[in-house]
């Protein structure tokens, strides 16, 4: 039997080795994903134009590009325990290609609603990336590991505002009216998806061990789903956390570019760049939420993480609240950059501490608390679809209620009795 063990130390310059290999696929994945996922949202000034789209209209758009994923990350969740992580990305990714290349076929309101709809299940990709990442690494530095991978695939959202809008151009630039260029530049992230998924089969392991169908049975019975894990409160308050802060993000990626648009008279591209910053801070920001987790970890145990993560919730609500209130472009930008670092260390936070709810069913929970991320920025987007309630409004009204989880998180107990205990599981 290989006996090769999940790794003690992160060495993200090493691609050697099937944990620090698989370490970089998967991150590199959920980057490309994001191409999948959110290349339509830097893209909505033309694409409003072109379908001749309401207000409304675009808020039950944003609502659709996350609604699909909830019920995905729940099902990913499971597969991942039963299928593994890597017929399971592989399965995503082949799958979620289709609509993200056929949406140029939408000439209708209604046809790219249920094209962003279809589009949505990509954004399961994350549980995969956080469970197989989960796999890879020892109890002690899970949360870091997390937190970086999570963090450099999440970047893929910038980038991809920045990007989308210069793909867009170039396409003008070849000769295609407008309102064709964006169809067109929807076929790149399908095709990067369909290059992953090769990659991800061929190139990856789920454990350090070998695949599902390579191991020993005794290991693979190890990973049966306990529904019962569903009762336990702790689940649902970093559902809570995830949906305030991923699910703000998510928002974010998809409004920002309208939104610099509509309130500051910017360019697409201008637009495009600055939404692009928000995303380009994942770079350092997640990881960051996973590093100081695990050093509170060290010494404070589930508790400390769990104090942790109610601060940068309560700072990333105030940031909010700054935002929603700024009278110029300059200002916009200062209390978006500190709203941004703070949820992104929430999001690193909140996946430090996941893992080690319960490990024998990691994938199911890593898949409910991801599924809260999505719900959030559905409900969210509600507020961004209101005739009555501003943008500016709605940004106010989320930062009211990331304060309020950031409560919730601090009275909840993370961990029962030994303060370091998640540094003696297997």
């Amino acid at each position: 039997m290989n006996t090769i063990k999940p790794l003690e130390k992160l060495s993200i310059f090493s691609f050697r080795g099937v944990q620090m290999r698989t370490f970089h696929i998967t991150w590199m994945t959920f980057f490309v994903c994001f191409f999948g996922w959110f290349g339509l949202a830097p893209l909505m000034p033309t694409i409003k134009e072109t379908l001749h789209l309401t207000k409304p209209q675009i808020g039950n758009i944003i609502i659709a590009s996350v609604s699909g994923t909830i019920i995905a990350r729940l099902l990913i969740g499971r597969l991942c325990d039963t299928w593994g992580p890597r017929k399971t990305y592989t399965a995503l990714l082949l799958i979620g290609s289709i609509p993200v290349m056929c949406v140029g076929l939408a000439d209708s309101y209604t046809s790219f609603l249920l094209f962003r709809l279809a589009i949505s299940i990509i954004g399961a990709s994350f549980v995969i990336t956080q469970f197989h990442t989960s796999m890879m690494f020892s109890a002690a530095l899970k949360g870091t590991a997390n937190a970086v991978a999570g963090g450099w695939g999440n970047l893929g959202g910038g980038v991809t505002n920045m990007l989308m809008p210069i793909v867009f151009s170039v396409i003008v630039g070849f000769g295609f009216v407008k309102a064709d260029a964006w169809r067109y530049a929807m076929i790149l992230p399908g095709v990067m998806m369909l290059i992953m998924a090769f990659v991800y089969f061929y190139f990856t392991k789920d454990t350090p061990a070998g695949n599902y169908d390579e191991i020993e049975r005794e290991v693979q019975a190890k990973t049966k789903t306990d529904y019962s894990v569903l009762k336990d409160w702790r689940v649902w308050a970093l559902a809570l956390s995830y949906a305030v802060c991923f699910g703000m993000e998510i928002t974010f990626d998809n409004v920002a570019a309208l939104h610099f648009v509509q309130e500051y008279k910017l360019s697409q591209s201008a637009a495009g760049f600055w939404a692009g910053a928000f995303g380009f801070m994942n770079i350092f920001a997640r990881a960051l939420g996973g590093i100081f987790a695990d050093r509170v970890g060290r010494s404070y145990g589930m508790r400390g993480k769990g104090l942790l993560l109610a601060s940068v919730l309560l700072l990333e609500g105030l940031g909010l609240l700054l935002f929603a209130n700024s009278g110029n472009m300059t200002l916009a930008i200062l209390s978006m950059v500190t709203f941004a670092l703070f949820l992104k260390m929430a999001n690193g936070t909140t996946y430090a501490i996941t893992p080690f709810i319960n490990t024998k069913n990691v994938g199911l929970v890593s898949g409910v608390v991801g599924a809260g991320g999505n719900v959030g920025g559905m409900l969210f987007g509600f507020l961004f679809k209101s005739e009555t309630i501003t943008y500016m409004q709605a940004f106010g009204y989320i930062g009211l209620i990331a304060i309020a989880v950031s409560v919730i998180v601090f009275i909840t107990r993370f961990s029962e009795s030994k303060k370091s205990v998640e540094l003696h599981l297997a």
